[in-house]
């Protein structure tokens, strides 16, 4: 089994080097808003299928997101997952659902993963897979038309389901983490006549994660990490990679306060997070926009909780990745 995912993962990366088409003539991409969290870490299996299990637990996840409070139509995000590592301790399972709504479309995704786990020393290695879709659909009788009687927005745009594969690399030790990870390999485009096609591997993203922890002492440690989210294959794609820097500080295992910065929104984070038992967590985060969009949002507001089960959920074993 150990060969065989080896072998599965590394022809999913090996797709990362095929080269795109040019879109066809009357054809528009398909772009599903990518979810934005602010406490990635604590939702890591929506950007990497190879979190699946390492939590070591059964954990329940749940998140709530407000972006960009106080324009109408602005994004909402929700999102549920659950995973758990099984009794060999090797191999890892995973689901999670989001619902997104922006303006007049809703979508959903839901996915399940596969994680196996090679222990090196006292590091884990984990290689990921994911299978899922994404559906989507505009209600665009809710607009508002200077000419009510347009047939274009007289109906409802027509649902669309979207499968999608991904795959990921995470790599653990003791006191830092690394990872890499492609959440959705495949890309769609859509006709004027609104008939989708599969657009062959051209449109996706890498999501790159690391981070380490360090201990001033058993009251007091600080938990710096950055992530990189790197567009392959879209039109400007430098200009839209997005970096976040992270930083918290952690007292007492109980009491999680960090910043972010996130360069491609100019956004300055606040985090709060408490680990009100060893199972149950509790965090708010607060995105004050810097920018030009601050003239016009409010900030965006995130709420996530994580509750889990198992024997080795202990006040003397905290997890910290």
């Amino acid at each position: 089994m150990k060969k065989v995912l080896i072998k599965i993962f590394l022809a999913a990366v090996s797709l990362i080097n095929l080269h795109g088409q040019e879109d066809v003539q009357g054809m528009t991409r398909i772009s599903l808003m990518y979810p934005v969290y602010s406490q990635y870490l604590h939702n890591g299996l929506v950007i990497n299928p190879a979190y699946a299990g390492t939590r070591e637990a059964l954990s329940f996840f749940l998140s709530g997101r407000m972006q960009w409070f106080g324009i109408e139509g602005a994004p909402v995000f929700q999102t549920a997952s659950l995973q758990t590592l099984l009794k060999n301790n090797k191999i890892g399972l995973g689901v999670s659902g989001q619902f997104f709504k922006y303006g007049f479309t809703r979508a959903t995704s839901a996915y399940a993963d596969y994680a196996y786990h090679i222990m090196i020393n006292k590091s884990r290695l984990s290689m990921g897979l994911r299978a899922g879709f994404d559906m989507s659909n505009t209600d665009y009788t809710g607009i508002r038309l200077i000419n009510p009687g347009d047939p274009v927005f007289m109906t409802n745009d027509k649902p669309y389901l979207l499968p999608n594969v991904g795959a990921g690399i995470l790599f653990t030790g003791k006191n830092f983490f690394a990872g890499a990870a492609v959440p959705s390999f495949l890309s769609y485009l859509k006709s004027s006549s609104g008939e989708v096609s599969f657009d062959t591997f051209t449109d996706f993203d890498i999501v790159a994660t690391a981070g380490a922890l360090i201990s001033f002492s058993r009251a007091f440690r600080f938990k710096p990490s950055f992530l990189i989210d790197y567009p392959v294959q879209k039109q400007n794609a430098k200009n839209n990679i997005r970096f976040d820097l992270n930083g918290n500080f952690i007292f007492f295992d109980f009491l999680w306060l960090g910043a972010s910065w996130r360069t491609h929104e100019e956004v300055i984070v606040g985090i709060i997070q408490f680990q009100i038992t060893p199972q149950l967590m509790f965090g708010y985060s607060y995105d004050y926009p810097s920018g030009s969009l601050g003239t016009y949002s409010k900030g965006s507001h995130e709420v996530v909780l994580r509750y889990e089960l198992g024997y080795k959920v202990s006040a003397t074993n905290p997890r910290y990745f």
